[in-house]
């Protein structure tokens, strides 16, 4: 357990990885140092592994730990450009830590693609940053790439198997397994491989994915232990076959896949710039997956930082797409329960969900957006309390976290207060880019006295044994959609996964996250629309069933200008250059 908390406002000297884990609560005797300021930290320091919970609609208060305080960081619907999660969640940690408290931060790690594309490394900014910043957007500790083996090698396994005679008489056209790669490539999303003699393998067409969006990598993060992952990624389904659906496990490819991930399966120890513990760990792509850090990292935080401490992690999207999988889908199998979501919203967030300005992802904001309209914001405020909304029927207690921007006027920052007041939230202006955890102190005392005083749990949309329609239409119906349209494809699958007893899992909606509806061009809180499906996929491994709405891009492409573009090495000192 942490026997004091950190109050210091700035560590940028370099922290012994041991001396580092001991700030989160584990034992030395469990780190496994990853050159000078990082480690895995080894599964034996895990609590014994917990009986899973039901797939969806289990009571999450079973597995909830009374003695540590679990808070979730998610926010209103984004604009192109993001709106600081999690800046805002290390701030939050820096900050708590100043004001006398113990905390742990989990996040899931940025991937390489966005990196070098137009995003960054998603590892914050200014005062609030995950150091080293170099290692955590350049490959760290090599987990994705052990993904992308691992999810690359049952690839090849289907094609050599197609090769070799078929033997389980697997229908071409059904294979859903792409390859992946950790990044951004446009010219790969649609592929013909088996080109050339008749040696080179079957001719068909197939795709690429980015690594993240791998079925791999969400396992790696749901799954509770080696034996858990082992038994996912069994249960991985690639393709119809002869005697029904083809599972990774008829291939025999399960158990080399579990080998090559066995310590990606570990934790990775960094630190905020103020020394605060980080665990990052897996990044599943958060359009067809979860979008949280893995379950082991929040266990083994939360062990680390006993009663009254907190554990602090993020979700992806806004709460209508993260928070809603976080519940219904990572709590539901950890069995933990948070007791608070942070609601992270910023000035232009809402000028843009007025629907008066337009904003472009890889272009300045417009000028009339940096001037001073505490109405633009009132004008957009519908995005803020439907997100709000969402967040108590979760059953959570909500916390608005306002990330203050330079360009932000006091009207307007006091417009929000009043807003979320009025709407019966706990409200406070963070400044962690500026000024660090100090920029925080205030939203972390929110944070505090919203755990004291919350008496709720964590509370699904849906039971497991509801039908797979069912689900969907609930968290349609959550979003504010009037109702379902399902292609002819998607409910003959729906049907057949029904009849083949994936019906109990629980159920995840791709769309874009640009609008609490399907349609990125509906701002605010829109109503009277239609959820359209217009396809429906199975992740046995993970557990859960998604539909798709809308064009979806599981590969990015490149931006005109990428980031990689201004990066370099300085070869005197070896310094890397202009990583974002």
């Amino acid at each position: 357990m942490i026997n004091e908390a950190r109050t210091s406002a700035c560590h940028h000297g370099r922290i012994d990885p041991v001396a580092l884990a001991a700030r989160a609560g584990i034992q030395s005797d469990h780190v496994i140092p990853y050159g000078r300021e990082m480690a895995k930290i080894d599964l034996a320091a895990l609590p014994d592994e917990p009986k899973p919970a039901e797939p969806a609609g289990a009571d999450a208060s079973a597995g909830r730990s009374e003695s540590a305080n679990y808070v979730v960081v998610t926010a209103v619907t984004p604009t192109p450009f993001g709106e600081g999660k999690t800046t805002t969640a290390i701030g939050l940690a820096q900050g708590l830590a100043r004001i006398g408290n113990r905390a742990v931060l989990t996040l899931r790690q940025g991937a390489m693609g966005p990196t070098f594309g137009i995003k960054g490394g998603a590892g914050g900014a200014g005062q609030a940053r995950i150091l080293p910043a170099e290692q955590a957007g350049l490959h760290l500790t090599g987990d994705f790439h052990a993904v992308t083996a691992a999810h690359n090698l049952l690839s090849a396994m289907i094609d050599n198997h197609l090769h070799h005679g078929n033997e389980l008489g697997i229908q071409e056209r059904t294979i859903t397994w792409p390859r992946v790669l950790d990044v951004n490539d446009r010219s790969l999303r649609h592929i013909i491989t088996g080109l050339g003699a008749a040696t080179d393998g079957v001719t068909r067409q197939a795709s690429f994915d980015i690594t993240p969006a791998s079925e791999v990598m969400v396992i790696l993060s749901l799954a509770t232990g080696l034996a858990d992952l082992r038994a996912r990624l069994g249960r991985i389904i690639i393709a119809k076959g002869r005697i029904g659906w083809v599972t990774a496990e008829d291939l025999g490819a399960a158990g080399a896949m579990c080998a090559l991930l066995r310590e990606a399966l570990e934790p990775n120890l960094l630190r905020t710039g103020e020394g605060v513990p980080v665990l990052l760990h897996t990044g599943p792509f958060g359009n067809i997956a979860t979008g949280c850090s893995s379950i082991i990292a929040d266990r083994l935080a939360a062990q680390g930082v006993g009663e009254g401490g907190y554990v602090l992690t993020e979700a992806g999207f806004g709460a209508d797409m993260g928070l809603e999988r976080f519940i219904d889908v990572k709590c539901a199998r950890s069995g933990m329960s948070p007791r608070v979501a942070v609601v992270v919203v910023s000035v232009r967030a809402l000028k843009a969900h007025s629907g008066r300005h337009r904003v472009v992802s890889g272009k300045d904001l417009p000028e009339e957006m940096l001037a001073p309209s505490a109405e633009d914001v009132r004008a957009g405020a519908d995005n803020l309390l439907k997100h709000l909304e969402i967040v108590r029927g979760l059953g959570l207690s909500p916390v608005v976290a306002i990330n203050v921007f330079p360009t932000d006027h006091d009207c307007e920052i006091e417009e929000i207060r009043a807003i979320a007041r009025q709407a019966g939230a706990r409200v406070a202006a963070s400044r962690p880019v500026t000024d660090g955890g100090a920029g925080c102190e205030e939203l972390a005392q929110a944070v505090v006295d919203a755990c004291r005083e919350s008496t709720g749990q964590a509370q699904p949309l849906y039971r497991a044994d509801d039908d797979l329609r069912t689900k969907i239409s609930a968290i349609a119906t959550m979003y504010g959609a009037q109702g379902v349209d399902y292609q002819p494809a998607a409910s003959r699958l729906l049907e057949a996964y029904e009849a083949d007893g994936f019906g109990n899992l629980p159920v995840l909606i791709a769309k874009t996250p640009l609008s609490l509806s399907a349609d990125p061009s509906l701002k605010g809180a829109p109503t009277g629309w239609r959820l359209p499906v217009r396809e429906v996929r199975l992740a046995a491994g993970a557990g859960y069933v998604y539909a798709i709405c809308g064009n979806l891009s599981t590969m990015p492409g490149l931006p005109s200008h990428p980031a990689a573009q201004d990066i370099d090495v300085d070869t005197t000192t070896g310094a890397i250059l202009g990583l974002r």
